[in-house]
């Protein structure tokens, strides 16, 4: 006898639900952070891996202050747990089709600017037709979200083109990157920036990890900037600005309906970014996130 869960409109045995919770505590480190993606109570999913290693005979995680590990044996068998919770994820894929897409699961990979004011629309357009979908998103650098995408963590994503060769890609706009000046700048007079200005006074860098699109302005042009803060929170940086402690690189989209008290300039030189959607193989997608592409305000002659 086994006994049956439901989770995003599927019947599922109980064993594989210890399985996903196993996979997802060790993602993200965390009992607390499993169960919050999972839609479980922390001593749920406590539980759910506390039987699999009863049921196994070995100890999976160390659990400690700062979250849990694998032990030996945990990582011995995670490659064998991984690929069966891969192949769930395929089932339901073709559940999903022969449901004719009355249920299933996207999972996006983003960042801040594209969940702010370009996911929202595209969301809410789409659950007028498929009000069942459910969604996951991620928020993270672009390295990040390559690195998502490329190890199934995501279904798809947003990503800065050009984006992993491997990948498919749909090209959706152009950004323009913007400098963001304090209301009371010398400068605030002028149409474009100088780009050679950016290096007069602190400069707050928008960037994680990886170089970014900023920091590629400043070796293209041969100019060292006087970096005083770096971060991914373009909130941050704009707030820093506001209160005089230097300038910016920002990309425009992040700059509508803000509050902050802060002027954006183009820059004398072009400076752009350009965002696209991103995902491994739009034939072996799921059913879900093939019907979503189509809700993007993409062009396809780009």
């Amino acid at each position: 006898m086994f006994m049956i869960a439901k989770r995003n409109g599927y019947a599922m045995d109980m064993n594989m639900q210890k399985y996903i919770a196993l996979l997802k505590t060790v993602e993200y480190g965390s009992f607390t952070k499993a169960a919050e993606i999972l839609n479980y109570t922390q001593s749920g999913v406590s539980r759910m891996i506390a039987d699999l290693e009863r049921e196994w005979g070995v100890a999976v995680l160390e659990r400690n202050k700062s979250g849990v590990k694998l032990t030996s044996d945990g990582m011995k068998l995670m490659p064998c747990v991984r690929e069966l919770c891969n192949d769930f994820d395929k089932l339901k894929i073709k559940v999903d089709e022969l449901n004719g897409l009355q249920s299933g699961l996207i999972r996006i990979g983003t960042f801040s600017s594209v969940a702010t004011h370009r996911l929202p629309n595209i969301i809410k357009e789409f659950q007028k037709d498929y009000p069942d979908i459910d969604y996951e998103l991620l928020l993270g650098d672009y390295t990040e979200i390559e690195a998502w995408i490329h190890t199934g963590r995501v279904d798809c994503g947003f990503l800065r083109l050009p984006a992993h060769p491997d990948f498919e890609t749909l090209f959706l706009e152009r950004d323009r990157l913007m400098v963001v000046i304090p209301q009371d700048h010398p400068l605030k007079d002028l149409e474009y920036f100088p780009v050679t200005a950016l290096c007069d006074e602190p400069f707050m860098l928008l960037e994680k990890g990886a170089k970014a699109e900023i920091s590629e302005i400043f070796e293209r042009n041969n100019l060292t900037p006087n970096v005083k803060f770096t971060t991914w929170d373009d909130y941050a940086v704009m707030s820093m600005v506001e209160s005089g402690l230097g300038i910016a690189i920002l990309p425009e989209l992040i700059l509508q309906r803000i509050s902050y008290r802060i002027l954006a300039k183009p820059l004398d030189v072009p400076a752009y970014r350009d965002i696209g959607f991103v995902l491994r193989d739009r034939k072996t997608a799921s059913l879900a996130v093939k019907k979503f592409i189509e809700y993007l305000p993409y062009n396809p002659e780009q």
